[in-house]
């Protein structure tokens, strides 16, 4: 029996850039900074935010995708950093919850969760905080009913919910009363 892929040619085209099994350097800019990172390319975002750049804003909750505490943006848009491979990451723009402060000015959205103690313990609140910013930026806050659906992906063991939606309430109207 012969191997019929081999008889296919392969065309430039066609060509797949491999990378890896061994650590291979990977640019990541992350709130702003450039990053080069040697790492296998089976590393989780979440993994070389935490251990390699020392952002330790961002939790591991589950590492399986359903708590929301490794909630980051990658291009503006809302991923679980747990699931997500840091290679995947390269050459786009990723921001944590770090990056959201200017220097000391909190951003409105950290405001509102201290004003309305939207959060207990406080791991999943660099999660909440990322998904509710984003939650405002696609539209998603019309209603309690809304945000609530929206923000499903982000549990909170505190149950916290109706201070998180206040706070989300909150910047809201600003926004809208601005």
């Amino acid at each position: 029996m012969t191997d019929q892929r081999a008889s296919v040619p392969v065309t430039e085209s066609a060509a797949v850039q491999t990378r890896g099994p061994h650590s291979v350097p990977v640019e990541l800019s992350v709130n702003g900074t450039e990053y080069v990172v040697d790492l296998e390319p089976r590393v989780s975002l979440l993994d070389v935010l935490r251990e390699r750049l020392e952002l330790t804003g961002t939790k591991k909750g589950c590492d399986q995708g359903t708590c929301g505490a490794c909630t980051v943006w990658v291009e503006g848009r809302r991923v679980l950093s747990c699931l997500t491979l840091a290679i995947a990451c390269e050459g786009l723009q990723t921001a944590t919850v770090e990056g959201l402060a200017d220097g000391a000015e909190l951003h409105p959205m950290q405001r509102a969760f201290l004003e309305q103690d939207a959060f207990q313990c406080g791991y999943c609140t660099p999660g909440q905080l990322m998904s509710a910013i984003a939650l405002l930026e696609e539209g998603h806050a019309g209603s309690d009913e809304e945000i609530a659906e929206w923000m499903s992906g982000n549990l909170c063991r505190c149950a916290a919910y109706p201070h998180i939606r206040s706070a989300i309430r909150t910047v809201r109207d600003q926004r809208t009363g601005d």
